[in-house]
């Protein structure tokens, strides 16, 4: 990898922003994103660069926010002094999705109507509201044009939303371990871990209170999801048929006592609610195949680079490749990588020097090539 330099301590924000018509016809008053910023925004306001996150990501992409912290932003790896993400070239935005749970306008915000959290009443968000909400936080910078939008996952499909919902606000878009609408089994993992949270006893219909949350579906719901973000190779290298560290007793196997713990920390860090509203957003979002693909990208305007990943079984490389031939047929500037990798769907989040060269170059050649 490029620069160990880290950006250092970041202070989270929350910018208030106006109000936000959704597309289910609901308006989110006022419409509340969390977000943080790296580097230094250039005066001509024409260096800044949107990070979208995946779906339990947030707005803390990179950096510390105390000395005490552990371990940095999600994508510290890549956004950083000389990282991929330069931050002494760009300035960088991350933001916390709306319908997420780390800041943002959610089912955890507060109805002014009740005065207590929305739950279950929060109305439907979808992937094209996500990047709406965003599209108020860059204007509320006087940032008119992007220089860039990058993400992975989720991330890609709001960065491919960007791409056609406001192709004259950005010159380059990257995509990264993305799909252009969710198969059938896509859509089965997720409506799996809804149903996990649905059953548990604590659910009470999305209305649940602090002090009982539905934690065990959640926390099912988390298992499921991260089998699907590791490659067998990755599983079978990490844990084999290997018995639990310890003195675990709640399983038979390593790789057993591995996600019982994925399921059990992230209860603390997220919502049930959020969890069945930001994976609903994902299964709806479709571009469609073929030529309707291609018609839905015709607008764009913008440069793409799409980035797929050999071992990646739940976004795989074909799903990359039907983007990037609906982009030729419409005529786009796109270029793409099939990047060799053991690591699964994360492959994207992971140290990869490949990776960091492919964003590096294309962030850096002029826009006319």
């Amino acid at each position: 990898m490029g620069s160990n330099q880290s950006v250092g301590i970041v202070e989270p924000k929350t910018a208030v922003l106006g109000d936000l018509r959704l597309d289910n016809g609901s308006v989110l008053s006022p419409t509340i994103v969390a977000y943080e910023t790296y580097g230094t925004l250039s005066p001509n306001k024409d260096n800044a660069i949107l990070i979208c996150h995946a779906l339990s990501g947030d707005a803390h992409a990179a950096g510390f926010h105390s000395d005490s912290e552990k371990r940095p932003g999600w994508w510290d790896e890549y956004i950083g002094p000389g990282k991929a993400f330069d931050t002494d070239q760009y300035f960088i935005i991350s933001s916390n999705v709306i319908g997420g749970c780390k800041g943002s306008s959610g089912p955890m915000s507060i109805n002014p109507v009740s005065g207590k959290p929305y739950g279950s009443s929060f109305p439907f968000v979808s992937i094209k509201d996500m990047v709406a909400a965003q599209k108020l936080l860059v204007e509320s910078f006087g940032i008119q044009r992007l220089l860039c939008v990058a993400g992975g996952s989720m991330g890609g499909m709001q960065a491919l939303q960007w791409s056609i919902s406001y192709p004259d606000a950005l010159e380059n878009c990257i995509i990264l371990a993305s799909s252009p609408e969710h198969s059938a089994m896509q859509i089965a993992f997720n409506e799996v871990g809804r149903q996990a949270i649905l059953s548990d006893p604590n659910w009470n219909n999305g209305l649940y209170e602090d002090n009982a949350t539905p934690r065990k579906g959640l926390a099912l719901a988390r298992m499921m999801g991260h089998i699907t973000y590791l490659s067998d190779h990755k599983m079978r290298e990490k844990f084999g048929r290997n018995p639990p560290r310890g003195n675990l007793l709640n399983s038979d196997f390593a790789v057993g006592s591995y996600l019982i713990y994925q399921g059990e920390s992230f209860v603390d860090r997220f919502d049930a609610n959020s969890y069945i509203y930001v994976t609903k957003a994902l299964d709806h979002f479709s571009l469609g195949k073929g030529q309707e693909l291609t018609k839905a990208l015709s607008p764009a305007q913008c440069r793409f680079l799409v980035v797929s990943y050999s071992s990646d079984w739940l976004y795989p490389p074909s799903q990359s490749r039907e983007i990037v031939k609906s982009l030729e047929a419409s005529d786009k500037r796109v270029f793409y990588v099939e990047l060799t990798t053991n690591e699964g769907h994360d492959s994207f989040l992971l140290p990869n020097q490949r990776q960091e060269d492919v964003i590096r170059g294309f962030l850096s050649m002029p826009v006319n090539e």
